[in-house]
């Protein structure tokens, strides 16, 4: 099993950002994000070992299988996808339907893993 810590990547890692975020309403202040229909991502929904996680097209790639604390205090999520697994800031995940979503295609990932 190959391990790849993936951790310095922040722009590509970053948390899936939620489409209601950028959304207004009539009055053009921002929508909450359970103002729009099918919104689902819970601010108090933190990732978990036996997570699924989806990348940014919404295909499940993997399952988080470690959570341990960072030196700042935060958390990183190892993942295990395949045969591979990687490491990443958990705050660099969101929870969505259940789900842990990272802010990048399988692709991207598989790219980055063979550097």
């Amino acid at each position: 099993m190959r391990t790849i810590a993936i951790l310095g990547a922040a722009g590509l890692f970053a948390a899936a950002a939620l489409p209601a975020a950028a959304q207004t309403s009539e009055a053009g202040q921002a929508a909450p994000p359970a103002a729009e229909a099918g919104a689902s991502a819970d601010a108090s929904a933190q990732v978990a070992v036996g997570q699924a996680v989806k990348d940014n097209t919404g295909a499940t790639i993997g399952t988080v299988t470690d959570l341990k604390a960072n030196e700042s205090g935060g958390q990183v999520a190892t993942v295990q996808m395949g045969a591979d697994s990687f490491a990443v800031d958990a705050s660099s995940l969101a929870v969505q339907d259940g789900a842990a979503v990272i802010n990048a295609s399988e692709a991207e990932i598989k790219n980055m893993m063979k550097k």
